[in-house]
């Protein structure tokens, strides 16, 4: 099964990526309901499903892991500048930026999204945070593919670059897989802080997401509707 989540994970950023090409250079319009959706269908699940799951076992130090995921999550972005939810910033045109320090930015925040997608734990939690993942990448995908580009990578390299991105989230699920089956203590004893962690970053992505999609902060009337279906979908997708 983690076989066929890996390749649905690796193969909705590749082809994300690749769907830059069929956008004219400046039309944002599709990305920017992809971003609502994605935001408002991250925080959805985030509050729906992850938050009530993290906290059926309490601990004094649950909550210290959520603001470490959000702080973590905003120390991130001093590399990748906001590229985790789909903006692209603009800069001076002399400016330079490295497409390599914005690629180990957003592999760390991918590889850690990877980590609480262990075999082994619940099933229909597994398969809610690999939606939310995927449904989160492609914007992400588009937007990273586009700066690659802008930056002045070459087509190849800018897939190559793309391919090592899709590679994190697998690779986290993965790292924690070969940890739960050789360490002596069961993951499980680690798994609500790994998940809190990663709770906190989904909230930190999805507020960015929700509050600067539109300029000045407003959304018109097809940008609320939809955040509503992006809402309804988390509400039953957590109902599954």
């Amino acid at each position: 099964m983690n076989v066929i989540i890996y390749i649905v994970l690796i193969v909705t950023v590749i082809g994300s990526g690749s769907l830059v090409f069929l956008f004219k250079q400046g039309d944002q319009r599709i990305l920017k309901f992809l971003l609502a959706f994605s935001g408002a269908f991250l925080i959805g699940i985030t509050f729906l499903k992850l938050i009530p799951e993290v906290f059926l076992k309490p601990s004094l130090f649950t909550g210290l892991f959520v603001l470490l995921g959000f702080l973590l999550q905003l120390m991130l972005e001093l590399i990748t500048e906001g590229a985790e939810h789909g903006h692209r910033h603009a800069h001076a045109e002399n400016e330079k930026v490295s497409p390599f320090l914005l690629l180990i930015g957003l592999s760390i925040h991918s590889f850690l999204e990877g980590m609480p997608i262990v075999q082994g734990f619940d099933i229909k939690l597994q398969h809610t945070l690999v939606i939310g993942v995927v449904i989160h990448n492609i914007p992400i995908s588009l937007t990273l593919m586009s700066l690659f580009l802008h930056y002045g990578c070459s087509r190849s390299k800018a897939f190559i670059y793309l391919l090592v991105f899709a590679l994190m989230t697998p690779l986290g699920s993965l790292f924690s897989n070969v940890l739960n089956t050789s360490l002596a203590v069961s993951l499980d004893t680690y798994f609500n802080y790994i998940l809190a962690v990663v709770i906190g970053i989904f909230l930190h992505v999805s507020t960015s997401i929700l509050f600067e999609t539109e300029e000045n902060h407003r959304y018109n009337l097809q940008k609320f509707v939809t955040v509503l279906i992006g809402l309804g979908v988390a509400f039953g997708i957590s109902l599954l």
